[in-house]
Protein backbone atom coordinates (compact mmCIF):
# COMPACT_ATOMS: atom_id res chain seq x y z
CA UNK A 1 0.00 0.00 0.00
CA UNK A 2 1.53 3.59 -0.97
CA UNK A 3 1.30 6.13 1.56
CA UNK A 4 1.06 9.36 0.10
CA UNK A 5 0.67 12.93 1.47
CA UNK A 6 -2.55 13.37 0.53
CA UNK A 7 -3.63 10.66 3.17
CA UNK A 8 -3.09 13.94 5.55
CA UNK A 9 -6.27 15.98 4.13
CA UNK A 10 -8.11 12.85 3.72
CA UNK A 11 -7.56 11.99 7.48
CA UNK A 12 -9.83 15.27 8.56
CA UNK A 13 -12.05 14.57 5.99
CA UNK A 14 -12.29 11.26 7.71
CA UNK A 15 -12.66 12.38 10.90
CA UNK A 16 -15.43 15.28 9.42
CA UNK A 17 -17.33 12.06 8.59
CA UNK A 18 -17.01 10.25 11.71
CA UNK A 19 -18.03 13.37 13.36
CA UNK A 20 -21.42 13.08 11.42
CA UNK A 21 -21.78 9.89 12.67
CA UNK A 22 -21.29 10.68 16.49
CA UNK A 23 -23.81 13.36 15.90
CA UNK A 24 -26.35 10.75 14.66
CA UNK A 25 -25.34 8.65 17.47
CA UNK A 26 -26.42 11.28 19.70
CA UNK A 27 -29.78 11.87 18.21
CA UNK A 28 -30.75 7.98 18.25
CA UNK A 29 -30.00 7.39 21.94
CA UNK A 30 -32.74 6.49 24.37
CA UNK A 31 -32.38 9.99 25.82
CA UNK A 32 -30.41 12.13 22.93
CA UNK A 33 -28.26 14.88 23.64
CA UNK A 34 -29.03 17.17 21.20
CA UNK A 35 -26.57 19.88 22.42
CA UNK A 36 -23.79 17.22 22.19
CA UNK A 37 -24.90 16.40 18.51
CA UNK A 38 -24.74 19.65 17.48
CA UNK A 39 -21.14 20.29 18.88
CA UNK A 40 -20.08 17.12 16.73
CA UNK A 41 -21.48 19.00 13.75
CA UNK A 42 -19.62 22.07 14.36
CA UNK A 43 -16.37 20.32 15.17
CA UNK A 44 -16.98 18.42 11.90
CA UNK A 45 -17.42 21.83 10.50
CA UNK A 46 -13.94 22.12 11.82
CA UNK A 47 -12.47 19.40 10.24
CA UNK A 48 -13.97 20.15 6.70
CA UNK A 49 -11.85 23.59 6.88
CA UNK A 50 -9.23 22.02 7.42
CA UNK A 51 -8.64 19.10 5.07
CA UNK A 52 -9.10 22.19 2.33
CA UNK A 53 -6.45 24.17 4.32
CA UNK A 54 -4.17 20.57 4.26
CA UNK A 55 -4.55 19.84 1.23
CA UNK A 56 -3.17 22.89 -0.10
CA UNK A 57 -1.16 23.42 2.07
CA UNK A 58 0.60 19.42 1.02
CA UNK A 59 -0.26 20.68 -2.28
CA UNK A 60 -2.29 17.03 -2.22
CA UNK A 61 -5.66 18.15 -3.88
CA UNK A 62 -7.17 16.11 -6.27
CA UNK A 63 -10.67 14.87 -7.50
CA UNK A 64 -10.79 11.80 -4.73
CA UNK A 65 -10.48 14.13 -1.77
CA UNK A 66 -13.27 16.26 -3.69
CA UNK A 67 -15.65 12.82 -3.68
CA UNK A 68 -14.85 12.21 -0.52
CA UNK A 69 -15.45 15.42 1.22
CA UNK A 70 -18.39 15.74 -0.41
CA UNK A 71 -19.53 12.02 0.67
CA UNK A 72 -18.66 13.24 4.37
CA UNK A 73 -20.11 16.46 4.08
CA UNK A 74 -23.93 14.94 3.07
CA UNK A 75 -23.42 12.63 6.28
CA UNK A 76 -22.32 15.18 8.82
CA UNK A 77 -24.50 18.68 7.10
CA UNK A 78 -27.00 16.46 5.67
CA UNK A 79 -28.07 13.25 7.57
CA UNK A 80 -27.08 14.52 11.08
CA UNK A 81 -28.48 18.14 11.02
CA UNK A 82 -31.96 16.22 9.33
CA UNK A 83 -32.30 13.70 12.16
CA UNK A 84 -31.71 16.41 14.72
CA UNK A 85 -34.62 18.82 13.74
CA UNK A 86 -36.65 15.53 13.33
CA UNK A 87 -36.12 13.91 16.51
CA UNK A 88 -35.90 17.65 18.22
CA UNK A 89 -39.07 18.47 17.01
CA UNK A 90 -40.76 18.00 13.71
CA UNK A 91 -41.57 14.50 14.75
CA UNK A 92 -44.44 16.13 15.83
CA UNK A 93 -46.11 16.69 12.66
CA UNK A 94 -46.05 13.23 10.87
CA UNK A 95 -45.24 12.80 7.24
CA UNK A 96 -44.93 16.54 6.87
CA UNK A 97 -42.09 16.72 9.71
CA UNK A 98 -40.48 14.17 8.32
CA UNK A 99 -40.76 15.85 4.61
CA UNK A 100 -39.49 19.00 6.00
CA UNK A 101 -36.40 17.30 8.14
CA UNK A 102 -35.48 15.96 5.08
CA UNK A 103 -35.06 18.90 2.49
CA UNK A 104 -31.36 19.15 4.26
CA UNK A 105 -30.41 15.92 3.12
CA UNK A 106 -31.98 15.95 -0.33
CA UNK A 107 -31.26 19.27 -0.98
CA UNK A 108 -27.80 19.03 0.28
CA UNK A 109 -26.79 16.11 -1.95
CA UNK A 110 -28.32 18.12 -5.09
CA UNK A 111 -25.84 20.99 -4.39
CA UNK A 112 -23.24 18.99 -3.36
CA UNK A 113 -23.49 17.28 -6.63
CA UNK A 114 -24.12 20.60 -8.55
CA UNK A 115 -20.85 21.81 -6.50
CA UNK A 116 -18.91 18.76 -7.93
CA UNK A 117 -20.06 18.78 -11.69
CA UNK A 118 -19.77 22.25 -12.44
CA UNK A 119 -15.74 22.29 -10.63
CA UNK A 120 -13.29 24.16 -12.45
CA UNK A 121 -10.39 24.48 -10.59
CA UNK A 122 -9.98 23.55 -6.38
CA UNK A 123 -9.24 26.73 -5.01
CA UNK A 124 -12.70 28.87 -4.75
CA UNK A 125 -13.18 32.42 -3.96
CA UNK A 126 -17.17 31.82 -3.95
CA UNK A 127 -19.88 29.45 -4.06
CA UNK A 128 -23.61 28.99 -5.82
CA UNK A 129 -25.99 28.53 -3.35
CA UNK A 130 -25.60 28.32 0.04
CA UNK A 131 -22.44 25.56 0.97
CA UNK A 132 -23.64 22.82 3.37
CA UNK A 133 -21.75 23.10 5.82
CA UNK A 134 -23.05 27.12 6.77
CA UNK A 135 -26.86 25.44 6.76
CA UNK A 136 -26.47 22.59 9.06
CA UNK A 137 -24.17 25.02 11.23
CA UNK A 138 -27.37 27.93 10.63
CA UNK A 139 -29.66 25.10 12.14
CA UNK A 140 -27.69 23.76 15.12
CA UNK A 141 -26.58 27.77 15.86
CA UNK A 142 -30.62 28.35 16.23
CA UNK A 143 -30.98 25.08 18.40
CA UNK A 144 -28.38 26.04 20.75
CA UNK A 145 -29.71 29.35 20.94
CA UNK A 146 -33.18 28.75 21.49
CA UNK A 147 -32.93 25.28 23.17
CA UNK A 148 -31.08 26.29 25.96
CA UNK A 149 -31.68 23.84 28.99
CA UNK A 150 -35.54 23.10 28.07
CA UNK A 151 -36.04 19.25 26.44
CA UNK A 152 -37.36 20.82 23.52
CA UNK A 153 -38.27 23.84 21.70
CA UNK A 154 -41.12 26.26 22.50
CA UNK A 155 -43.40 29.33 21.70
CA UNK A 156 -41.91 31.52 18.68
CA UNK A 157 -38.60 29.53 17.95
CA UNK A 158 -41.01 25.91 17.86
CA UNK A 159 -42.40 27.75 15.11
CA UNK A 160 -39.71 29.22 13.37
CA UNK A 161 -37.63 25.79 13.35
CA UNK A 162 -39.26 24.35 10.53
CA UNK A 163 -39.36 27.90 8.21
CA UNK A 164 -35.57 27.97 8.94
CA UNK A 165 -35.48 25.04 7.53
CA UNK A 166 -36.57 25.26 4.30
CA UNK A 167 -35.08 28.27 3.76
CA UNK A 168 -31.41 27.52 4.30
CA UNK A 169 -32.61 24.31 2.05
CA UNK A 170 -33.62 26.07 -0.58
CA UNK A 171 -31.21 28.46 -0.75
CA UNK A 172 -28.41 25.75 -0.68
CA UNK A 173 -29.98 24.78 -4.24
CA UNK A 174 -30.80 28.33 -5.98
CA UNK A 175 -27.76 30.57 -7.21
CA UNK A 176 -27.08 33.51 -4.86
CA UNK A 177 -23.84 33.80 -4.62
CA UNK A 178 -22.23 33.53 -1.32
CA UNK A 179 -18.10 33.77 -0.85
CA UNK A 180 -15.81 31.70 0.56
CA UNK A 181 -13.91 32.36 3.38
CA UNK A 182 -10.87 34.60 3.03
CA UNK A 183 -7.24 33.27 3.45
CA UNK A 184 -5.88 35.29 5.91
CA UNK A 185 -2.84 36.00 4.21
CA UNK A 186 -1.19 39.23 2.69
CA UNK A 187 -2.29 38.76 -0.48
CA UNK A 188 -5.62 37.47 0.79
CA UNK A 189 -6.32 40.67 2.85
CA UNK A 190 -5.12 42.79 -0.64
CA UNK A 191 -7.69 40.96 -2.69
CA UNK A 192 -10.27 41.19 -0.39
CA UNK A 193 -10.16 43.43 2.19
CA UNK A 194 -13.30 44.26 3.05
CA UNK A 195 -14.46 40.73 3.55
CA UNK A 196 -11.21 39.59 5.22
CA UNK A 197 -12.51 42.57 8.10
CA UNK A 198 -15.33 41.18 8.27
CA UNK A 199 -15.02 37.85 8.87
CA UNK A 200 -12.50 39.07 11.79
CA UNK A 201 -14.67 41.37 13.55
CA UNK A 202 -17.15 37.96 13.59
CA UNK A 203 -14.62 36.35 14.74
CA UNK A 204 -13.88 38.49 17.65
CA UNK A 205 -17.78 38.99 18.63
CA UNK A 206 -18.00 35.62 18.44
CA UNK A 207 -15.90 35.02 21.45
CA UNK A 208 -16.83 37.75 23.09
CA UNK A 209 -20.31 36.37 23.06
CA UNK A 210 -18.71 33.00 24.36
CA UNK A 211 -20.20 32.01 20.73
CA UNK A 212 -23.80 33.23 21.88
CA UNK A 213 -24.04 35.24 18.76
CA UNK A 214 -23.31 32.53 16.37
CA UNK A 215 -26.48 31.81 15.30
CA UNK A 216 -27.02 35.52 14.61
CA UNK A 217 -23.87 36.04 12.90
CA UNK A 218 -24.94 33.11 10.17
CA UNK A 219 -28.01 34.97 9.69
CA UNK A 220 -26.24 37.91 8.76
CA UNK A 221 -24.29 36.25 6.14
CA UNK A 222 -27.68 34.66 4.97
CA UNK A 223 -29.19 37.82 4.56
CA UNK A 224 -26.37 39.61 3.04
CA UNK A 225 -26.49 36.50 0.19
CA UNK A 226 -29.74 37.18 -0.34
CA UNK A 227 -29.53 41.26 -0.47
CA UNK A 228 -26.68 41.49 -2.54
CA UNK A 229 -28.30 38.86 -5.39
CA UNK A 230 -31.95 41.50 -4.70
CA UNK A 231 -30.01 44.52 -5.92
CA UNK A 232 -28.46 42.58 -8.61
CA UNK A 233 -32.45 41.96 -9.10
CA UNK A 234 -33.16 45.93 -9.42
CA UNK A 235 -30.23 46.61 -10.75
CA UNK A 236 -31.35 44.34 -14.02
CA UNK A 237 -34.72 45.54 -14.13
CA UNK A 238 -33.69 48.38 -16.50
CA UNK A 239 -32.36 46.36 -18.75
CA UNK A 240 -34.14 45.60 -22.35
CA UNK A 241 -35.61 41.96 -22.45
CA UNK A 242 -32.78 41.44 -25.75
CA UNK A 243 -29.71 41.75 -23.21
CA UNK A 244 -31.44 39.60 -20.36
CA UNK A 245 -33.45 36.34 -22.09
CA UNK A 246 -33.84 35.16 -19.20
CA UNK A 247 -35.27 37.13 -15.96
CA UNK A 248 -32.84 37.61 -12.82
CA UNK A 249 -35.22 35.77 -11.10
CA UNK A 250 -35.07 32.87 -13.00
CA UNK A 251 -31.03 33.19 -13.48
CA UNK A 252 -31.16 33.34 -8.81
CA UNK A 253 -33.96 30.61 -8.37
CA UNK A 254 -33.65 28.05 -11.04
CA UNK A 255 -32.29 24.55 -10.26
CA UNK A 256 -29.87 22.60 -12.28
CA UNK A 257 -29.84 18.82 -12.20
Amino acid sequence: MKITRAVVPSLFTVLNMFCGFLAIIQCSEAVPNFIVAGWFIILAGVFDTLDGFMARLTKSTSQFGVEIDSLSDIVSFGVAPAFLVYKLHLYQFNEIGLIISSLLLIMGGIRLARFNVQLVGYDKESFTGLPIPASAITVVAFVFTFKQNAPGLSGLPADLLAPLVVLVSLLMVSKIKYDALPKFSKKGFKKHPVWTIMVAIAAVVLLATKGMALFYLFLLFIAWGILRASWKIIRSLGTSPQEHPVSPVEELTSIDI
